[in-house]
């Protein structure tokens, strides 16, 4: 073996032995005290985000004590709007470019206005328990549009995991509606689609902004709409205040539609999606748990059994994407 042969050799041990720790420098994931106190921090972060979305259905059933559904979810938009807002102006955040309102706007559309609206029209006459069933195929549902919309293949094992984790769903929503989808499980599934596409492109402007950012303008966005939405259906909805709505609309306009967002993206920054995607395998579950301790409902052995089989599925997606 010539000098230049073993040169060559090194330069390519090198190169091989940095790329791994480069990469995991990268997703929050390398080695080091510095490295792993970022990872648990990335971690706490995605799990707070977590609960606060498993929060978001027993709050909702609790604002509705005292407000109307249109009335509820022009109240919550309008209050994380100006929060927003007033974050967006102290941290002088530049206005996004011209080219991506359009994908702002689908996110107003699916996660600030359509899946608010629809789950909180479910929950007048659904249980907090079988909303959570249902709603915890978001994940896979995203992961649909999200191949649609970037054109990715993913594997035939993501696709029949999908499918059996979509057919767990409807025979328990069928089975619990006595053979027949009700109106709530049409609200419910509407929910689904139109989250989906609205996470699907908050994903992609968050290549290209910070997460927090894209959260914030589209609120900022629906403000306008929100107000004048909130002052019709106050004015035509009844209103009666108590200790539980006011607790609930905070939660779902602080707690929910703004900092549990922000904890969420920050997380989901530092310790990358696929490891996030697995700590919101939990939330469903969670909600489970919190309609009982919070709202105590009974909940049918089919419920955590179809939650843990729609876990299983995703699980198998998420590994047959990575």
């Amino acid at each position: 073996m010539t000098a230049q042969d073993s040169a060559t050799r090194s330069d390519r041990i090198a190169v091989t032995a940095a790329t791994p720790a480069s990469r995991a420098g990268t997703a929050g994931t390398g080695t080091g005290t510095g490295a792993g106190t970022g990872t648990g921090a990335g971690t706490l972060q995605a799990a707070l985000g977590v609960i606060a979305f498993s929060l978001t259905f027993p709050a909702t059933a609790w604002s509705l004590d005292g407000f109307g559904p249109w009335s509820l979810v022009g109240v919550r938009s309008v209050l994380a709007g100006l929060l927003a807002g007033v974050c967006l102006l102290v941290m002088r955040v530049p206005l996004p470019a011209r080219k991506h309102w359009g994908g702002l706007a689908v996110v107003a559309a699916g996660v600030v206005v359509g899946f608010p609206l629809l789950t909180t029209l479910a929950l007048e006459t659904s249980t907090t328990a079988h909303a959570a069933v249902v709603v915890g195929l978001l994940p896979l549902t995203t992961a649909v549009f999200s191949s649609l919309r970037t054109g990715a293949r993913p594997s035939r094992t993501f696709w029949v995991a999908a499918c059996a984790g979509a057919a767990a769903v409807i025979a328990f929503t069928v089975q619990q509606s006595g053979g027949a989808l009700s109106t709530a499980d049409l609200y419910l599934f509407g929910a689904l689609l139109i989250c989906a596409a609205g996470y699907t492109e908050g994903g992609r402007l968050s290549r290209v902004m910070p997460g927090w950012h894209v959260i914030g303008w589209a609120l900022v966005l629906c403000l306008p709409l929100a107000v004048a939405g909130a002052w019709v259906a106050l004015g035509a909805e009844p209103l009666h205040l108590t200790g539980r709505s006011i607790a609930g609309m905070a939660w779902l306009a602080v707690g929910s539609q703004w900092f549990g967002l922000i904890a969420w993206y920050r997380g989901m920054a530092v310790i990358g999606i696929p490891k996030a995607s697995q700590l919101q395998l939990a939330q469903p579950l969670l909600t489970l748990v919190w309609s009982v301790l919070l709202l105590g409902e009974v909940l049918p052995v089919a419920a955590p059994l179809t939650a843990l089989a729609v876990l299983v599925c995703i699980a198998i997606t998420q590994r047959a994407r990575g």
